[in-house]
């Protein structure tokens, strides 16, 4: 099953040079470029771990292919996004965010339906490799 959150999820794995593209693009609207990581993807998960610092005032998009880069090696078991940030309200939205990388395997989840009085339906997601402890979840050939 393949994660599907953030832009882009639908579509192929993003091409190096694309990456490139998109992370120029946001930095050349005045945004700050964060890259995060996880091995927990599920969609209500939204705070992912930060690799260093936002990135603010840089201008030149390898700055942040460079710390992409570092994550994925220090992390290849995991889920590496980049997040672009518009302060422009007073506030960090985030105006981008799309996925870099992504584990050899990914489990996928089940949805579980449950009863609940007055006839109502609940359903859950729950994440195939939640299964395995914090940092093992995507170990492996390809984990750490």
């Amino acid at each position: 099953m393949r994660i599907t959150q953030g832009t882009f999820s639908y579509l192929p794995d993003l091409t190096a040079d694309e990456i490139r593209a998109q992370v120029q693009y946001a930095i050349d609207n005045g945004w700050a470029v964060a890259v995060e990581f996880t091995d927990d993807p599920h969609p209500r998960n939204v705070l992912w771990e930060m690799w260093g610092l936002p990135m603010f005032d840089i201008s030149d998009a390898s700055a942040a292919l460079h710390e992409v880069n570092a994550c994925v090696s220090a992390w290849p078991g995991h889920y590496v996004r980049v997040s672009a940030y518009d302060a422009s309200l007073g506030r960090q939205t985030t105006a981008l965010s799309f996925i870099v990388h992504r584990p050899a395997h990914e489990p996928g989840f089940r949805l579980d339906r449950q009863e609940a009085r007055d006839r109502r339906i609940r359903y859950s997601l729950h994440a195939y490799a939640a299964d395995r402890p914090s940092g093992e979840r995507y170990a492996g050939p390809a984990g750490r």
